[in-house]
C-alpha cells in the first residue's frame, strides 16, 4: 500500500544520493492491462511541481509498453526538473518503457529486470478486424511483422522481379489498409528518430548508437525478445548499473508491495471475486504514478459483478456473469 511504500521511497531516495523518486507502474494483470499513455502527463506535472527543480530524479518504472510519443514527452518533462535522471527497473520496462529508459543518464537493473525491442505496433480504426472478435476489435499491426513479410518475399522466397513484388504488395494491401501500411512506415521512422535523440544522454559514440538502435528496432527478431542486464551492458553497451545487495533488497520490497496491491500475478477472474455470492462489488487498481511529496495517483476500475440467468436459445438458459462497471479512471490519495 502507498503508506508503506512512501517510507520505502524515502529510504530509496537516501540510497540514491538524495534523489527524488517517482514511481510509474502500468499493470499487466491479464484482463486488466494498462499502458504508458499521454493521459498521465498532467499527473507527472503535478508530482514534479511538488518536487521542484532538484539535482537528481529517479523513475521507478514497471511497464510492458504503450505510446512511444508519451514516453518521449515524459523524459523531456522530467529533464526540465533535474540534470541527473535515472531509471530504476525492478522487473520489466519493455517497448515504450525501453525507449523511455534510453533517455536516462543511467539505468539501474535488478538481476531479473528486462528491456525489450522498441518496434511499435500501429492501432487505428482501419486495422484488420480480429476474426471472431467484437465488431470494433482491431488487430495491432506490428512494424516488424510487415517488414518480416516483405523480407520473406525478397529473401527466403527469392522473389526479385518487380511484377512479383507488385503482386505481393497488392495482396498485402488487401489484408492491411494502405493507410495503415503508411502509418507503419511512419511509426518505424519516428521511433528510430526518438531513440537516437534520447540515447545521446548515455552514449555519444555514433557507431555504438547505430548498433543499439538497429538491434532494438529490428535485429532482435521478435517484439517478445527479453534483454537482461548483462546483454544490455556488455553487448549493447548501455550505461547499466548493477544495484548493491542493500539497494536490491529495497527495490524488491517496493516492487513486491506493488505486485500485491495490483495483483499482477493473478488473472482477472470474476468467479474468484464472486465466490459463492451472486453479486459482489469490486475495486481494482490497475496503474500507479506516485511520489513522496505528491501522493499516489491510481487508475481504478469499480463496479458490481452479478450472476444472472440468460436465455441463449428458446427454452435454454445458462449462467452468465455481468460486469456493471460504474467508474473507471484516476483517483488520488495522499498520506
Amino acid at each position: 500500500m502507498y503508506k508503506e511504500r512512501k517510507d520505502l521511497y524515502m529510504q530509496l531516495e537516501k540510497e540514491r544520493d538524495n534523489s527524488k523518486i517517482i514511481a510509474y507502474i502500468t499493470g499487466d494483470r491479464p484482463g486488466l492491462e494498462t499502458q504508458i499513455h499521454p493521459e498521465v502527463y498532467d499527473y507527472f506535472v503535478n508530482l514534479l511541481d511538488k518536487i521542484g527543480v532538484v539535482p537528481k530524479i529517479s523513475l521507478f518504472l514497471y511497464t510492458r509498453g504503450g505510446a512511444t510519443l508519451a514516453a518521449w514527452s515524459f523524459v523531456n518533462l522530467i529533464r526540465q526538473f533535474c540534470d541527473d535522471f535515472e531509471v530504476i527497473i525492478p522487473s520489466k520496462a519493455h517497448s515504450a518503457g525501453t525507449l523511455l529508459s534510453l533517455g536516462a543518464n543511467r539505468i539501474v537493473m535488478t538481476k531479473q529486470a528486462t528491456l525489450g525491442p522498441i518496434d511499435p505496433s500501429v492501432n487505428t480504426p482501419l486495422n484488420p478486424q480480429i476474426p471472431g472478435g467484437a465488431p470494433n476489435a482491431r488487430m495491432p499491426v506490428s512494424v516488424e511483422a510487415i517488414k518480416g513479410f516483405l523480407e520473406l518475399a525478397k529473401g527466403e522466397l527469392k522473389i526479385e522481379q518487380s511484377e512479383c513484388l507488385t503482386t505481393i504488395l497488392t495482396t498485402l494491401a488487401q489484408q492491411v489498409h494502405p493507410l495503415v501500411l503508411g502509418e507503419v512506415y511512419r511509426a518505424k521512422t519516428q521511433i528510430q528518430m526518438l531513440a537516437r535523440k534520447l540515447i545521446t544522454t548515455q552514449i555519444q559514440d555514433e557507431k555504438k548508437i547505430e548498433t543499439i538502435i538497429s538491434f532494438l528496432c529490428s535485429e532482435s527478431g521478435s517484439h517478445d525478445y527479453s534483454i537482461h542486464r548483462r546483454e544490455a551492458k556488455n553487448i549493447l553497451g548501455l550505461n547499466i548499473e548493477k544495484p548493491t545487495d542493500p539497494l536490491y533488497e529495497l527495490i524488491k520490497k517496493i516492487y513486491d508491495d506493488i505486485v500485491t496491491e495490483l495483483n499482477l500475478t493473478q488473472i482477472f477472474d470474476p468467479n474468484s471475486i464472486l465466490g459463492g455470492q451472486n453479486q459482489a462489488k469490486y475495486s481494482l487498481k490497475r496503474a500507479l504514478i506516485e511520489s513522496v511529496d505528491g501522493g499516489s495517483y491510481f487508475f481504478v476500475s469499480e463496479g458490481i459483478l452479478m450472476r444472472r440467468q440468460v436465455q441463449v436459445q428458446p427454452g435454454i438458459q445458462q449462467i452468465a456473469i455481468q460486469d456493471q462497471r460504474d467508474f473507471e479512471g484516476w483517483r488520488h490519495e495522499n498520506v
